[in-house]
């Protein structure tokens, strides 16, 4: 094979890979990226990427095992330090402006794997906030699935023992940082379990001992481990900042949608989400607006099916100090869910897509509700069958609907609003409650 028809074929792959499992390798070294493709196809006797795709099609098993070959299951510090670097000058001095001097900042490391990322997020705040700023403000959580993986993490202690390899694109370096005026470009002949941290680092926020290297026992004390499963667990919530890194691939794009909308519910309007290099958020609905596509940070953004048609007018004019996200989403966003009337937004297919915190504390909803036929949750009750109202739909309300509850009977007056995208196309229906004073 030639190495145009060679090329042709990886990207082909590469592709499938972006497409089917959203995963992208596309940014990383094509050298690299070639070299362990090759030595996976070479263990399963695979003469050309055409056919390997073609086994990977057919073998559930193989995406994991291709995993762990490409990406290498690592973890370290300040990982992809360009993006760090950008977390550090752009995002965080935003989060900081939006606070008030002693509000609290909630900060969630999901995933965290041997704690290498929490502790990357605790020096990277202490050296922006200072130490003990840094105490005082920043409350850190650290999960992840695995028991022993937390364990190790809380036991923050790292051997300068060799690793056998880096993960594509990370080189031997200690880099960390030039936004915060101590760029290092020390070389080391091998990477170790210390690769990414500086001497200043080290010697900062470490205790050396025969046993490695330890961080900082009051910098510790900041942050909260704890066993999380992503797709059984409630997520943490009002976090500012999140990060999930290199953790997201090893699930199936359904999975990852309901991934997505979980970070969605556990950031505060303002919060910001930083994933790794190889993912991306391929979604049909904009839960999450790219403020960096190429250092994969997420603003929190609108769901499809409410932007733009949350019944007030969506032109807005001006502009606000500080404003880094997309205005009009923040904008109708804040209104929709901070609005005192309770209110639910349902799709074609009559399940529950969306909620505001009133119609939470009026029909006890929880994020666990998302997703349910209407007909069987409380509200959907009251309402009837929504199949008519699709088939004609126009701006409809139910006046004195009798609703009662175990501790008393209340009377409810419901609007029912079709929602229509930008070409007039029925998204489905926003349902607006209005309890009525006795």
């Amino acid at each position: 094979m030639n190495l145009s028809q060679a090329n042709q074929e990886l990207d082909i792959l590469l592709n499938y890979l972006k497409n089917s499992r959203g995963c992208d390798l596309t940014g990383y070294k094509r050298s690299s990226l070639m070299r362990r493709f090759q030595a996976r196809m070479l263990q399963l006797k695979i003469d050309n990427y055409q056919d390997y795709l073609e086994y990977l099609q057919n073998n559930s098993e193989e995406w994991l095992t291709l995993l762990n070959t490409v990406l290498i299951n690592y973890t370290g510090f300040f990982r992809d330090p360009e993006s760090w670097e950008y977390l550090a000058t752009e995002i965080i001095p935003q989060i900081i402006v939006s606070k008030q001097s002693d509000e609290p900042i909630r900060v969630w490391s999901a995933g965290c794997s041997s704690g290498k990322e929490v502790y990357s997020l605790v020096m990277l705040w202490a050296e922006i906030l200072g130490i003990e700023s840094c105490l005082k403000r920043v409350q850190f959580y650290a999960t992840d699935v695995d028991e022993e993986a937390i364990q190790q993490a809380r036991q923050a202690t790292y051997p300068s023992t060799p690793v056998r390899e880096l993960p594509l694109n990370d080189e031997p370096t200690l880099v960390m940082s030039t936004a915060l005026g101590y760029a290092e470009n020390a070389h080391q002949q091998h990477a170790t379990e210390l690769t990414g941290l500086s001497p200043y680092l080290l010697e900062k926020y470490f205790h050396h001992d025969k046993q490695g290297y330890t961080f900082n026992l009051q910098l510790r004390r900041t942050i909260i481990f704890a066993r999380h499963d992503l797709m059984k667990n409630a997520p943490i919530s009002k976090i500012d900042l999140l990060v999930c890194r290199n953790v997201l691939i090893y699930f199936t794009p359904e999975y990852q949608a309901t991934i997505f909308v979980r970070f969605h519910f556990a950031l505060k309007d303002t919060g910001f989400l930083f994933l790794g290099k190889a993912e991306s958020i391929f979604n049909n609905r904009p839960i999450f607006t790219p403020v960096s596509f190429k250092h994969r940070i997420y603003a929190k953004g609108l769901d499809l099916e409410l932007n733009d048609h949350l019944l007030i007018n969506p032109k807005l004019h001006g502009s606000r100090s500080k404003e880094r996200l997309d205005i009009k989403n923040s904008f109708w966003q804040t209104a929709f869910e901070m609005n005192p009337l309770a209110q639910i937004a349902i799709n074609l297919n009559e399940r529950l897509v969306s909620t505001n915190e009133s119609a939470n504390v009026l029909f006890s909803l929880t994020l666990n509700d998302w997703n349910l036929p209407f007909n069987q949750l409380e509200p959907g009750k009251l309402v009837g069958e929504m199949k008519t109202f699709y088939e004609n739909p126009h701006r409809v309300t139910l006046t004195d609907v009798e609703w009662s509850t175990a501790t008393d009977t209340k009377y409810l007056d419901i609007s029912i609003v079709p929602v229509y995208d930008k070409k007039k196309t029925l998204l489905g229906a926003i349902l607006i409650f209005s309890e009525k004073k006795s």
